[in-house]
């Protein structure tokens, strides 16, 4: 029903403001006694053999959502219902931002993918960890944090140290988030001085905690294998507890949407169906070239069951969709854990 009814009404509007009436609806729907546990039963697979240890969690399942989608904190205990087993917010950053100018997130439906040059748009940390302090559910919560845009690179490390703070006691670990593609020269503390330095530092506020969280660097698809290999060498020596592969690509190889229509649209990360091959290869590179020696979350054009079990076998642990749900539907995760339980 979702494919022939819902999502062709969602893409007569513009995607963001598609996206904040689904949200408005979702949070005003679910508050309806009764239906969140309606929305549950539909939705959620409960099997213990779908839980994972991992980071000192325990997963209920192996499928989450992505930052991006609740990049406040507004819905995470209503979307925990549509079956995930994680939730990912953010990108937050310190200061509350309005990020790029609209229109900033288009539909590629002849490639089943998106772009969006969102630029960390956000209300800043503290407004999400006031929601987060409301938290009803048990949903397992990472914290995707990142920079404002008017802080230079050579004060980055301040600005992830606030996030990093703030929001310590309301998330079950982090995400450091230095791949977005729409934050003008974030990807250049990818390179391996900086990013060492920056993880160090995060590192070290968290081992001076007295219950450490699991900290994770999300990347960009766009690494060289020389680049992936500074990267192995930087989990090693900060250690810190693994990656996110990946974020959006700015690589537009291969795509079925006129190169007129992609000229129109310009700059932004592309997710979906086109990122699907390349951030399993990265995956798989990551895990066979460090012979697994860090956890990895995949996340990047899954779509299908057949998607998630093609990054569990490169080497992940856990998967995260996003642009899926948009296409596929609020029943993307039960399907996902449906087929996991047949491959057992």
């Amino acid at each position: 029903m979702y494919k022939i009814i819902i999502k062709p009404v969602f893409f007569l509007f513009q995607p963001e403001t598609i996206h904040h009436i689904v949200f408005k609806f979702i949070k005003i729907f679910s508050a309806i006694p009764g239906v969140s546990q309606l929305i549950r039963m539909v939705y959620v697979v409960n099997d213990n053999r779908l839980k994972v240890k991992l980071l000192g969690l325990e997963f209920p399942n192996p499928v989450g959502l992505a930052a991006g989608f609740d990049k406040d904190a507004k819905l995470y205990d209503e979307l925990g219902n549509y079956g995930f087993g994680f939730i990912e917010i953010g990108t937050l950053t310190p200061k509350a931002q309005p990020g790029n100018e609209r229109p900033r997130m288009f539909r590629l439906p002849e490639d089943e993918a998106l772009i969006n040059r969102m630029g960390f748009n956000n209300g800043g940390v503290a407004a999400a960890v006031e929601r987060l302090k409301k938290r009803k559910t048990k949903i397992i919560i990472g914290g995707n944090i990142g920079k404002n845009k008017i802080t230079p690179n050579e004060e980055a490390e301040s600005d992830y140290e606030k996030c990093f703070e703030a929001l310590f006691d309301h998330v079950d670990y982090f995400a450091v988030n230095v791949s977005s593609p729409n934050t003008p020269n974030l990807r250049a503390l990818q390179d391996k001085e900086p990013l060492t330095k920056l993880l160090t530092r995060i590192k070290n506020l968290n081992s001076q905690k007295s219950n450490p969280k699991p900290i994770l660097l999300k990347i960009a698809p766009d690494l060289s294998n020389d680049q992936l290999d500074d990267i192995i060498d930087i989990v090693k020596e900060t250690k810190i507890d693994g990656i996110i592969a990946t974020n959006t690509t700015i690589s537009r190889d291969d795509l079925q949407t006129p190169a007129s229509k992609l000229q129109t649209i310009g700059a932004g990360g592309l997710s979906g169906k086109p990122l699907t091959k390349r951030s399993t290869e990265v995956v798989r590179y990551l895990s066979t070239k460090s012979n697994k020696a860090f956890p990895i979350i995949a996340v990047g054009g899954i779509h299908t069951a057949e998607d998630a079990i093609e990054k569990l076998k490169a080497g992940a642990s856990l998967v995260q969709i996003y642009t899926g749900f948009i296409y596929e539907g609020p029943g993307i995760a039960k399907r996902i854990n449906k087929k996991l339980l047949k491959a057992l």
